[in-house]
C-alpha cells in the first residue's frame, strides 16, 4: 500500500469531535513512556509534562494523543510503564472521566489497536496513594485517526492521526522495525549509535516522511497534524500540514493547542527566576495561526 493509501485507511470511518470558538484541544505526540530504566527518554521530562498536564486539566483542554504515547517496541509489559508513572495515568484517568480524553496509537504502541489489549492492560492501575486498583480508562478505544470538525462549517476539519503511515517499515512491516530497536538499537543506543531507520533520529528519513505526509496533505486539500518524526512544524500563516513536536527534546516537550478556532505551537521548559528559583514555564513558539473566522473557514486556497 502506498502513504496516501493508508492515510486513506486511518481517517476512513474515523471518530469525530466538535471543533467551535468555545472548544479547547491540546494534541500531544511522541511520549515514548517507559519503564523507567536508562533507555527510558519520556524520565527527563516527566516532570515537564505533569506540569503542562495539570495545566491542560484546569484549564478545560480536551487532551488527544496522537500515538506513540508508550514505548512498547522497547518494553514487553505495559504494567510496569503504569507503575513507573502511575502520577500519568492518574491524571489520564481524570481527562478520562470527565470525556477529555482521546488516544490515537502510533507505531511504538500499535498494539493498543487490538481491543482486549486494552481491556486487559489499561482498564485498571494500581495507585500508591490508595494501595489498592483504581480504575484507569475503562471501554477507551485507541484510534488510529481523528477528525476535528467544524461546528459551524462542516466541510472544513482537522485530520490527526500518528504518522507513521508515511513509511513502509514503521506501518506494513512493523514486526520487523519492533524486532530490531528491541534487540538491536535499544543496546547500542547505550553507547551513542542511533536507529537509521527512526523518523525522529535520521534526518533523511525524516525529510522523506515529512514530504510524503506534506504531499497528502496538501494533494487532498485536508489540514493533517501529526507526530511522529518529533520536529515541531507550525508556519506563521494558514496551511496543510503541522506537526506537534514530541515530548522526549532534550531539556523541553511540544504541543500544539487547538483552542477559539487557533492553532498555536507551545514549548513547556524548565526556566529561572530572578532569584535563580526554577519553575516549568509555557512559551508559545508559533502562532496563534486563525483556521476559522466567525461562520467561516481559512484555508490556504482562500489566501490571495
Amino acid at each position: 500500500m502506498s502513504t496516501t493509501t493508508r492515510l486513506n485507511h486511518a481517517f476512513y470511518n474515523a471518530p469525530e469531535l466538535p471543533l467551535a470558538p468555545g472548544t479547547r484541544y491540546v494534541l500531544m505526540s511522541d511520549c515514548h513512556r517507559g519503564s523507567g530504566t536508562s533507555s527510558d527518554n519520556f524520565l527527563k521530562n516527566q516532570h515537564l509534562y505533569f506540569a503542562a498536564l495539570k495545566y491542560y486539566y484546569r484549564n478545560g483542554f480536551s487532551y488527544i494523543e496522537l500515538g506513540d504515547g508508550d514505548e512498547l517496541w522497547e518494553n514487553r509489559s505495559m504494567e510496569n510503564i503504569i507503575e513507573i508513572h502511575s502520577n500519568v495515568f492518574w491524571m489520564f484517568s481524570l481527562f478520562h472521566k470527565e470525556n477529555r480524553l482521546h488516544m490515537l496509537y502510533g507505531n511504538h504502541d500499535i498494539k493498543k489497536r487490538n481491543k482486549r489489549y486494552i481491556d486487559k492492560n489499561c482498564s485498571t492501575y494500581f495507585c500508591t496513594e490508595t494501595q489498592c486498583s483504581m480504575p484507569l480508562f475503562p471501554d477507551l478505544t485507541f484510534h488510529e485517526g481523528l477528525i476535528l470538525r467544524s461546528v459551524q462549517a462542516p466541510e472544513r476539519a482537522l485530520y490527526l492521526t500518528h504518522g507513521h503511515q508515511a513509511s513502509l517499515l514503521n506501518s506494513t512491516f512493523w514486526p520487523l522495525s519492533q524486532f530490531f530497536v528491541r534487540y538491536l538499537w535499544r543496546p547500542l543506543e547505550n553507547f551513542g549509535v542511533l536507529d537509521p531507520t527512526s523518523a525522529a533520529k535520521n534526518y533523511t528519513v525524516k525529510n522523506k516522511c515529512e514530504e510524503r505526509l506534506s504531499h497528502w496533505a496538501n494533494t487532498q486539500k485536508k489540514i493533517l497534524i501529526t507526530g511522529h518524526t518529533h520536529r515541531p512544524v507550525l508556519p506563521t500563516e494558514p496551511a496543510y500540514y503541522y506537526n506537534t513536536g514530541s515530548c522526549v527534546h532534550p531539556r523541553c516537550i511540544t504541543c500544539i493547542e487547538v483552542e477559539n478556532c487557533s492553532l498555536t505551537l507551545v514549548k513547556w521548559t524548565m526556566t529561572a527566576h530572578a532569584d535563580s528559583s526554577l519553575y516549568v514555564a509555557r512559551e508559545v513558539l508559533s502562532g496563534p495561526v486563525a483556521l476559522f473566522r466567525p461562520y467561516s473557514c481559512v484555508l490556504p486556497e482562500d489566501i490571495p
